[in-house]
């Protein structure tokens, strides 16, 4: 039997764990109460899963083991301040449950220093464990290097309802612009939540007002606690929160380049597969980027800016073959790498072998 231990699942999970469902069983366990799912903007997955009591003191986590007791097979987290799966992983030897740990193999906020040296307490993990999860190809070829005999995947992630958006056929983009009362030549969309000041929304407002705001509009979708105030820009048309497919279809459909200053991550996948570029700043220790970052190729499917001046300089003289090339390519790139098939079979693909293992032993 396995287990798979998650904080709760978001939406855009749906798919991924609905699809490994058909291939193998499975329990889904979550540690956290819906409301603290709320909290975070998130609407909730349309799945069945399981509760475990856990006590929380930040930065800290316990769960209750002996809740997992009956099953052969546990993948937790990749969370070195989990301190059920620090114990499980130790006593291994006791249990002989095989452990898969997914999650992020490099430090977001400690990346260009990760990525050369990585974390001491991340490496005793994988070392103990049977398997790892990684998001991105990056990450795994980091760790690859180390552990070269671990079983160590690249989910390539992504979001449910990939396939869907890249089936989309072209958008009639005047009569849309009609419909939602947008003027400008050039629109600009961002799509992600307001709750991480990494995500540089004071750039993003900077470039709202340092472009002609004749020529140049901004579609905005997302909510959060630190979300700026729009309304005082008139080439500004601010969505809100939008789960409704039909309208994100069309706003995306309008867009011509998808921008997020920083924290860029599951949110540029989907505006990929709507065809868009994705416009974003360079990674720096001050100017953090999630591991999503990887799959902006410069130039092909996007472009990563040094400063403001950059960005604003290259629109102002953009080229629309250019764009729409760009747009092509990101929407290539999602198809050939980041579809949710791709992204259930590389995990179930991954539990069928550790279920096959187990049989043998």
């Amino acid at each position: 039997m396995i287990a798979i231990l998650q904080p709760y699942v978001p939406h855009y999970r749906e798919d991924f764990f609905k699809k490994i469902g058909s291939v193998v069983s499975y329990d889904l366990i979550c540690y956290e109460d819906t409301e603290t799912f709320k909290s975070n903007h998130f609407k909730n997955a349309d799945i069945k899963i399981k509760y475990i009591r856990s006590l929380a003191k930040r930065p800290f986590l316990f769960y209750n083991p002996f809740s997992l007791r009956k099953y052969d097979v546990l993948v937790l987290m990749l969370n070195f301040t989990h301190l059920t799966t620090l114990l499980l992983l130790i006593t291994k030897f006791l249990h002989r449950k095989k452990i898969i740990l997914w999650g992020h193999g490099i430090s977001i906020r400690r990346y260009e220093k990760e990525k050369l040296r990585p974390s001491f307490l991340l490496k005793n993990m994988i070392r103990m464990a049977d398997g790892v999860w990684l998001y991105t190809e990056e990450e795994a070829a980091i760790w690859r290097k180390r552990f070269p005999k671990k079983n160590i995947i690249s989910l390539n992630n992504t979001i449910s309802e990939v396939e869907k958006i890249l089936a989309l056929p072209a958008a009639d983009r005047l009569y849309l612009k009609r419909k939602y009362g947008i003027l400008q030549e050039c629109i600009f969309i961002y799509c992600a939540r307001f709750n991480e000041p990494a995500r540089r929304t004071d750039i993003l407002e900077s470039i709202i007002s340092k472009l002609d705001d004749t020529k140049f509009g901004f579609i905005i979708i997302g909510d959060g606690n630190l979300k700026p105030d729009f309304s005082r820009y008139r080439n500004v048309y601010d969505f809100g929160a939008v789960y409704n497919r039909q309208q994100k279809d069309e706003l995306f459909g309008i867009a011509d380049i998808y921008i997020q200053p920083g924290w860029v991550g599951l949110s540029i996948v989907e505006a990929m597969a709507y065809g868009k570029p994705i416009f974003t700043f360079k990674r720096t220790d001050r100017h953090l980027q999630c591991v999503e970052y990887a799959y902006i190729e410069d130039g092909d499917n996007g472009k990563i800016f040094s400063s403001e001046y950059e960005l604003i300089s290259f629109i102002k003289t953009a080229d629309g073959n250019k764009l729409s090339e760009m747009g092509h390519n990101a929407k290539r790139y999602v198809r050939n790498k980041l579809t949710m098939q791709s992204m259930s079979d590389n995990a179930s693909g991954s539990l069928l072998s550790f279920m096959r293992n187990n049989i043998k032993s």
